[in-house]
């Protein structure tokens, strides 16, 4: 008889794992806000998935906590983990984790794979100059950005700002200072960008960034 396929396992939302740290700690919402410092009414909205935490706010849990950042994103346990390189992730913005900085909002993909070497982001960047998007960023690894919509201005430690148009794309050594900005004429602009890394812990490398 022919295989049967087991049907995809849909992860769990950031509201479902807050309200699963707070069920292995015993807590009330209320005890739950007095360990985090977030308000009873905004973590009841998050755990019904009405509402998303900003970057500080999930900070602040991860300090408050005791956690890591990486943490408060869903990655499949240790037993579940394939042990043949036969992985497959379906990434959606509906699945994705999202964080919200100054510059950019960014879209986690396919958080459901654990010890990822390429961790894919959708980004929507804000952020109109150098001058206002601060300090150039820098993290391990390398990285590859690639325009969906919009116009973006690349400023990085080494070389000249650089324009790219829709489908054009750019990969760049990630411990160069760099900074992606909307490039002109646009209002925003959205990139697809993979981070890789050959070291452990890039995903917490890349969450614990200001911008």
């Amino acid at each position: 008889m022919p295989e049967t396929s087991k049907p995809s396992i849909k992860p769990p939302t950031l509201g479902q794992v807050m309200k699963g740290i707070r069920g292995r700690h015993g807590w009330t919402l209320k005890e739950m806000s007095a360990a985090s410092g977030i308000p009873v009414s905004t973590l009841s909205k998050v755990e019904h998935d009405r509402l998303t935490l900003s970057y500080d706010k999930l900070q602040q849990v991860s300090q408050r906590l005791n956690i890591r950042m990486a943490d408060l994103f869903y990655e499949e346990p240790e037993d579940a983990r394939p042990q043949v390189t036969g992985r497959r992730s379906i990434g959606t913005l509906e699945t994705a984790a999202r964080v919200t900085t100054e510059n950019y909002d960014y879209h986690y993909l396919c958080t459901d794979l654990k010890q990822k070497r390429m961790i894919p982001i959708l980004t929507r960047i804000r952020a109109r100059s150098a001058k206002e998007f601060g300090e150039l960023i820098r993290h391990q690894g390398e990285e590859f950005i690639y325009v969906l919509e919009g116009r973006v201005e690349i400023h990085t430690e080494f070389y000249d700002p650089v324009q790219l148009d829709e489908g054009q794309g750019l990969y760049i050594d990630s411990s160069m200072g760099h900074a992606y900005v909307v490039g002109e004429g646009c209002d925003e602009a959205v990139v697809l960008g993979i981070c890789s890394s050959a070291e452990d812990g890039l995903m917490d490398s890349l969450l614990s960034l200001r911008h």
